[in-house]
């Protein structure tokens, strides 16, 4: 008996019944499965840590634009004034610095709102104006001489200006509207004078070439034209009208001064001189401070500062229009000047 043949036959057919088993072609191998998983894992860990950090960014810079605009806003309402609040008697401060012209700190219209102020307090004993400037406008010094003589009339307080640098021209003019004038030695003090300056560019044009076209309606109307020849009627006009205004200066020097000026040929020539020689020569009284004057004259040695404060907000505008009208002015010609 023959056994069975168990070698398969490669001619038989398959059975349909019987399918082939299916191969995945996205199938990995068993020991590259973990580190795919890692990769994938990591990298979502980095997209959420990047996402995260988009978010702190987003919310940090929001917070910091809330505050810089709550900032803003804290400027531009934020009160102006003295810096402490006056408690009992004492010594009312208000400081002129700096040029003396309508657009800065040392303008009429910051200093006389300081100057009422301490005028009206009940507890100011008496007023100090404190002053380290090179001088300025004539009409600005001018206001401010007027108004601090009102003041002193109205209220029946005394006035001392005391000088620490320089105290000159239209600072000057302020000054001689005190009762005592106080200086240090070294201070400077006087320049009572007028100047009106200007540039000639006409020689310069004629060298390069350039034509002036200058058309005006009105034969002055471009008086002090400084890209024309000097017309010397106009020139003439000109000095005869800063004369007017040192002879202005001199007569509010001379009622401010009274018989303490010691008048002589220099007095109103425009010099200045040192503190020591000032108090010989009657533009001022005596050698003293802020402080001496508070606690030896007034009596009362606690100084509240009465001159009123710009925040930032204003002071950026008041730069900014100051520039735009310095340029203007500049544009348009001379300006006169106490300095």
């Amino acid at each position: 008996m023959t056994p069975p043949d168990d070698t398969p036959n490669p001619h038989a057919a398959t059975p349909e019944s019987a399918p082939m088993p299916e191969r995945r072609v996205d199938a990995l191998p068993s020991a590259s499965r973990p580190a795919v998983e890692q990769t994938l894992e990591r990298l979502a860990h980095e997209l959420l840590q990047d996402r995260r950090s988009d978010r702190r960014w987003r919310v940090f810079f929001r917070l910091a634009w809330l505050g810089l605009v709550a900032m803003i806003v804290w400027v531009l309402f934020s009160q102006r004034g003295h810096t402490s609040a006056p408690q009992g008697p004492h010594t009312a401060l208000v400081e002129v610095k700096g040029e003396i012209a309508a657009d800065t700190e040392a303008s009429a219209e910051q200093l006389i709102a300081g100057l009422k102020n301490a005028f009206e307090d009940v507890g100011a004993k008496g007023v100090v104006i404190r002053i380290n400037s090179p001088g300025g406008s004539p009409v600005q010094a001018g206001i401010v001489n007027d108004e601090i003589r009102r003041l002193k009339a109205l209220h029946k307080k005394k006035v001392y200006a005391v000088v620490d640098e320089m105290c000159a021209s239209a600072a000057y003019y302020i000054a001689v509207s005190a009762d005592e004038i106080y200086v240090d030695k070294a201070s400077l003090v006087g320049s009572i004078g007028v100047l009106m300056d200007g540039f000639g560019f006409a020689g310069t044009m004629d060298k390069l070439g350039v034509e002036r076209r200058l058309l005006t309606a009105g034969e002055n109307k471009g008086m002090l034209d400084p890209f024309s020849p000097q017309n010397e009627r106009h020139k003439a006009y000109a000095q005869a009208m800063i004369d007017q205004i040192h002879r202005q200066f001199i007569q509010v020097v001379k009622a401010g001064r009274g018989d303490r000026l010691k008048e002589t040929r220099e007095t109103f020539s425009g010099l200045f001189w040192n503190g020591e020689e000032a108090v010989r020569l009657g533009l001022a009284d005596h050698l003293g401070t802020l402080d001496t004057v508070a606690r030896d004259v007034i009596q009362a040695e606690e100084v509240i500062d009465y001159t009123p404060k710009e925040n930032v907000a204003e002071k950026l505008a008041r730069r900014f229009g100051a520039s735009v009208g310095e340029g203007m002015m500049k544009a348009a010609g001379s300006v006169v000047r106490l300095r």
